[in-house]
């Protein structure tokens, strides 16, 4: 846990340093978000912040290769293929946030890092199966790999729209995994199930936590930099290299309880808020004949906004929810007794739910008055 705390450090220090450079490059370059009318930012801001952001997950990645207990990960190529991935999630990002490109083109883009990754040798190896265990997976598993990595890249770059909010998630998502990923090891899941707890996934998801961190200092509201696409798309990549990551490392019996079957659901857990804001999006969007990639003004984000929740207080309830899910699902699946945890994420949720609905409650009564 020492080394994994050290790596987080790095990733978050190196990240929070090189971001006034990357803030300072983005205005030089001309990589400025002007305010558009689906925008909540009233003045130009940079963006490019995912730059910072991969300097300092390159820089986590170097430190890891130095230390005797984590040095042994790379002797498979996951981490590789996430650098590799990831710097041209990295670089699509940044000509984007730059001059703007199409979201045909922009697409395009996801999958060839997807599929560098997969050529790297990082992709889904199994499919778990309630009641007939982990299946092992052929050609359709490079398939599955790019929907799911499409899936997590554009469910987070939908979801940044506010100060701080894709940071914030992300940082959640990625401690959330890591924990469920740790928590594998010695049986600690529920059923059994174990695994090196030095391993690739939890690597992955410590150090993408570190750079979230570390970026968000910089980006909480009033932001002084944006990560831009550059910076959404890499959190995406990453999320899904843990998850296909864990695949490959974990082999569970198909009389294994309910809870050791949640590294197939806990991707959806994590990334909860996004998944939804995405599918609303599409349906949306799709419904009133226009690109399911078509900008709007009616993201989860926009919605709190509408009800009087101030920017802050908005971001703050897309953490919570967030956290809720993530949280309570890792929980379950680390629990003993299932049941209890559920119980007290229900009483949560009822107390979240009436907290998001506080302004819309204050002007219904203002009404009646």
């Amino acid at each position: 846990m020492r080394e994994y705390l050290l790596v987080l450090c790095v990733a978050a220090a190196v990240t929070y340093l090189l971001t006034p450079v990357a803030r300072r490059f983005a205005v030089r370059a001309g990589a400025m978000a002007e305010p558009r009318d689906r925008d909540v930012h009233a003045i130009p801001t940079p963006r490019l912040g995912g730059l910072a952001m991969y300097g300092g997950i390159c820089a986590a990645f170097l430190v890891a290769g130095q230390l005797p207990a984590l040095s042994r990960v790379f002797i498979y190529s996951d981490v590789q293929a996430v650098v590799l991935a990831g710097g041209i999630i990295v670089a699509l990002g940044a000509v984007d946030d730059r001059w703007g490109i199409d979201a045909l083109t922009k697409l395009a883009g996801q999958v060839v890092a997807s599929g560098v990754m997969v050529l790297q040798g990082l992709q889904l190896l199994t499919l778990t199966v309630p009641g007939l265990g982990s299946i092992a997976l052929g050609p359709e598993g490079v398939i599955l790999t790019v929907v799911l990595t499409l899936l997590c890249v554009n469910a987070i770059n939908f979801v940044d729209g506010l100060d701080g909010l894709a940071a914030g998630v992300g940082a959640i998502a990625a401690l959330a995994f890591f924990a469920f990923s740790y928590s594998l090891a010695s049986g600690a899941v529920t059923g059994g199930v174990g695994q090196d707890r030095i391993s690739a996934p939890t690597l992955i998801a410590v150090v993408l936590a570190g750079a979230c961190l570390g970026f968000l200092p910089h980006n909480f509201n009033p932001a002084r930099i944006f990560m831009g696409d550059s910076g959404s798309m890499l959190i995406g990549l990453m999320l899904a290299a843990s998850v296909t990551s864990l695949t490959g490392q974990v082999n569970i019996p198909a009389s294994a309880s309910f809870p050791v079957f949640l590294p197939l659901l806990l991707p959806l857990a994590v990334l909860a808020v996004p998944f939804v804001d995405l599918l609303l999006a599409v349906v949306r969007r799709t419904r009133a004949g226009r690109s399911p990639f078509a900008p709007d003004k009616a993201h989860l984000h926009h919605r709190l906004l509408e009800i009087g929740h101030s920017h802050t207080r908005a971001v703050l309830i897309m953490y919570a929810w967030t956290a809720l899910i993530a949280f309570g699902a890792v929980a379950v699946s680390v629990s003993g007794g299932p049941l209890p945890v559920l119980a007290v994420v229900g009483a949560v949720t009822v107390a979240a739910l009436v907290l998001s609905s506080v302004p819309r409650l204050r002007a219904a009564r203002s009404e009646d008055r």
